[in-house]
């Protein structure tokens, strides 16, 4: 048996456990979606910022929408490889562009539970990596994987970025860490391990004549991809180092330290607010406790800066409070202090949890699909 299909034999099991918790999700989203009289391929494919993508593709780069309060939305703020594929389908098979977003997010959430299995079973063996692809397929909101978005188009470069990463393979971690950054705009973070990996093989190989040009190369490669796109959105916008942050500023997104954030938590607390807001805090809060737990394990450099870097854009980033969890989800490193509990406890007990998990899942997911804020 070839390595590649070896290694797909022993993630099969993780992968049938993700592909069931996400077929039961799908299923639980169409039977409420026809329940309210929606269509689920509408909520599915059509929600949110898959009409952006969906408009890219179909009709490129250009639209910007006026908003009373002063908002300036262009869709320049989205990254082009996702809306490239979709037109890309869309060019070989006779489907809408909804369609060929969700297949290929579907293929992509395939493709990033393989890799994250990959990693996973490379640093800490089977047992924890079917763990935590399973619990990457229960998260409350990993209905976005099922949903014509990118999180994971982005996951499955990242996790196979890493993976080349700590296998030694250095051009292959480069390409892939430069098509996460052409895919959205925290892919920087697998750049930012590609590099900070690269920096510590050429101080630890300084004085050496050989074998340095993959890792140089690598580290050059990273940040090409998001690199690219943000410096070719400054030319269009008249501005090269700052045209991509402007366009931003307009969707009220920006790195502030997180004063934005405290700013939408204290209105919480003082005035009613949709159900997602205090979710959100509750899921970003519970994912910078798993980063602190996951430190204690002291993981592999490429593991804790691209997790660290997601992490750090997720809290002190500004605009749009109640999409932090989706911000989060290609941080699957984080899932490994869970997974490393329940592993040790009890059948019963680890049982217990994930039922739980999925219940979470199915119906908050469930929710997310119809709720009045963006996702």
């Amino acid at each position: 048996m070839s390595r590649p299909r070896a290694a797909l034999h022993r993630a099969a099991p993780a992968l049938g456990l993700f592909a069931a918790a996400r077929l039961t999700g799908m299923a639980v989203v169409a039977l409420w979606a026809w329940h309210i009289g929606r269509s689920p391929r509408a909520l599915l494919a059509t929600s949110w910022d898959s009409k952006w993508y969906v408009g890219i593709a179909t009709q490129g780069y250009g639209r910007t929408v006026y908003w009373p309060d002063g908002a300036v939305q262009s869709d320049l703020a989205f990254f082009p490889l996702y809306p490239g594929l979709i037109r890309s389908v869309m060019s070989v098979l006779p489907v809408t562009g909804g369609t060929a977003g969700l297949a290929l997010s579907w293929a992509a959430a395939g493709a990033a539970a393989w890799g994250i299995y990959a990693v996973v079973e490379r640093l800490h063996g089977r047992r924890l990596a079917t763990l935590v692809v399973l619990l990457w397929g229960l998260l409350p909101h990993a209905v976005v994987l099922s949903m014509a978005y990118t999180e994971p188009l982005l996951t499955a470069f990242a996790a196979w970025s890493l993976y080349a990463l700590v296998s030694g393979r250095w051009l292959w971690a480069g390409a892939l860490a430069a098509l996460a950054g052409l895919t959205r705009p925290n892919g920087i973070a697998v750049a930012a391990a590609v590099c900070a990996v690269a920096g510590c093989e050429l101080w630890r190989r300084r004085g050496t004549k050989g074998g340095r040009a993959p890792v140089w190369a690598a580290a050059a490669l990273a940040p090409a991809g998001w690199l690219g796109y943000v410096l070719w959105v400054g030319v269009r916008k008249g501005d090269v180092p700052g045209g991509y942050f402007a366009v931003q500023s307009g969707w009220t997104s920006r790195f502030d330290l997180g004063l934005g954030s405290l700013k939408v938590i204290r209105g919480m607390v003082t005035a009613p607010t949709f159900f997602g807001f205090p979710m959100a805090l509750l899921i970003a809060g519970a994912g910078v406790l798993l980063f602190a737990l996951f430190l204690l394990d002291r993981p592999p450099l490429a593991l804790l800066v691209y997790t660290g870097v997601l992490v750090l854009i997720t809290v002190g980033g500004s605009g749009f409070f109640e999409s932090k969890p989706r911000f989060l989800l290609p941080a699957f490193p984080l899932l490994l202090p869970l997974a490393a509990a329940l592993a040790k406890a009890r059948p019963a007990a680890a049982v217990t949890v994930i039922a739980a998990l999925a219940g979470l899942s199915l119906c908050y997911g469930t929710y997310l699909t119809v709720a009045p804020t963006a996702l």
